[in-house]
């Protein structure tokens, strides 16, 4: 149930006037928009993080399960008021559009740019409510301090509630502020800012979890969370060696001039698991830029490599199309047969039969170095020089029981493994040998893989090594 703490009516102006001459939006305008009446204010937890990495969710039915809009859809390159066609569903932007600029504060293409008293909202109702919205917020360029809050609906949007507290975006960084709304009636949110003037604000990964069987988790049953909720290890962007991808299934960081990802990060629980058969269809990646070197399946023939999944296939089989997803090259990375036949699937196998316990289990796996032994011997390079045979392959996996909010559950007690492979033939089969610490691997790396987690929480997990069971 909602609780309201009512605040005096609040109506905004149905018709703006906005002027601008700065070059990236110069165009003059006048816009007219929707009337969007705040008339109340509901009571949520509202709780900061700073750095925090991107989310991404693909979930059917966005009208009851969580998701995470990105803003990657769409094409709004006006500030005028209207509506947009986005991945999550139509949304209304005034004084607002999806801004492609290297100024915009973004994770992947674009993300939303919001002006003056502009706003931001959903056409569309969770029908089953929600429990925890998430937002991502910076500076746009060298602009000022802003502030914004985020609004609610439980009427279709005819009238609006602020919900939480009031949101100041002064980073240039995309940080995180999260809300915990826990509400089962039908409703649809919306980004509003009141303060700042002309000065610009950015919100990418506008995230909605619920307790229906998606988002974080529906207390004790086993769910499809995020792909990235312990952060962007690398803060992945659009550079050519560590682009961020976002995939239904997966994200990673994929490197150009290796041909092959830096890293790849996903969720796993029992609700990713299902009967779809590996499909065994390897295949190009061509949703990477066009000027980006595409290693396909027989660019590996006749090495002496494996194509070693990093996100593996047996992690998604809920569908025919997850199990498709995996086979994608950007997944893959050529490994020593001993690695990836034995030591490596030991490793996936284990961690997949926490699942059936009840457990699921947030992971980031990568490659580091370059030069292994397959069974040809060694080789530093394969394909012309144009995919790098890595050194070493590493994996971190935070495992919790099935349940809601995992960031703010891991505790110093959390179990995390971290394993650091050699790509060699000979390797030990028995993946509990090359057990480290999560530190060791960043200082290999320079990646901070588990940044949202409390600093006084993650400096315990990153310094132990593991000594769980194993079997």
């Amino acid at each position: 149930m909602k609780s309201f703490l009512f605040k005096p009516l609040i109506v905004l102006s149905t018709l703006l006037i906005i002027v601008s001459c700065s070059k990236d939006d110069d165009t003059y305008e006048s816009l007219e928009t929707l009337s969007v009446e705040v008339i109340g204010e509901i009571e949520a937890k509202t709780t900061l993080q700073d750095n925090s990495g991107a989310h991404e969710h693909n979930f059917s039915g966005l009208r009851v399960d969580g998701f995470t809009e990105a803003f990657e859809s769409g094409s709004k390159g006006s500030y005028a008021g209207a509506n947009v066609t986005l991945a999550s569903g139509s949304w209304y932007l005034t004084d607002a559009l999806l801004g492609s600029l290297s100024n915009d504060r973004k994770y992947g293409s674009k993300s939303m740019r919001i002006r003056n008293s502009g706003y931001a909202i959903m056409n569309f109702n969770m029908d089953n409510g929600a429990d925890i919205v998430r937002v991502r917020h910076a500076k746009y360029g060298s602009n000022g301090t802003s502030t914004w809050r985020l609004i609610a609906s439980y009427d279709n949007g005819a009238n609006w509630y602020y919900v939480g507290d009031t949101v100041t975006t002064n980073s240039t960084t995309l940080n995180t502020v999260t809300f915990t709304v826990n509400t089962t009636s039908a409703v649809r949110f919306g980004i509003m800012k009141l303060s700042g003037g002309s000065n610009r604000i950015n919100i990418d990964n506008f995230e909605i979890t619920t307790s229906s069987g998606s988002g974080n988790g529906g207390g004790g049953t086993a769910a499809r969370d995020s792909n990235i909720t312990f952060g962007n290890p690398s803060n992945a962007n659009t550079s050519s060696n560590n682009y961020y991808l976002s995939k239904p299934d997966f994200i990673l960081s994929y490197n150009n001039s290796r041909g092959t990802a830096n890293w790849v990060s996903w969720h796993l629980s029992d609700a990713w698991r299902g009967n779809a058969d590996r499909c065994d269809c390897f295949k190009g990646d061509y949703s990477l830029p066009s000027s980006f070197y595409k290693p396909t399946t027989g660019d590996y023939t006749g090495t002496g490599f494996n194509r070693g999944h990093l996100c593996p296939s047996a992690d998604r089989t809920y569908t025919d199309g997850a199990n498709e997803n995996t086979f994608y090259m950007s997944n893959i990375a050529p490994q020593s047969p001993d690695n990836n036949q034995q030591t490596w699937a030991n490793f996936e196998n284990y961690l997949r039969s926490l699942t059936d316990e009840g457990k699921e289990i947030h992971i980031i796996s990568g490659v580091h170095g370059s030069g292994g032994t397959g069974s040809n011997g060694y080789a530093a390079t394969i394909d012309s020089g144009q995919i790098t045979v890595p050194d070493t392959f590493w994996k971190v996996a935070l495992i919790l029981d099935n349940g809601t909010d995992d960031i703010n559950r891991v505790t110093s007690s959390t179990r995390v493994i971290a394993i650091n492979v050699p790509n060699d033939q000979g390797v030990n089969s028995n993946w509990a040998q090359y057990r480290t610490t999560v530190n060791a691997i960043e200082n290999l790396t320079g990646y901070d893989l588990l940044e949202n987690i409390p600093n006084s929480i993650e400096a315990v997990l990153e310094s132990n090594v593991d000594n769980g069971p194993t079997s």
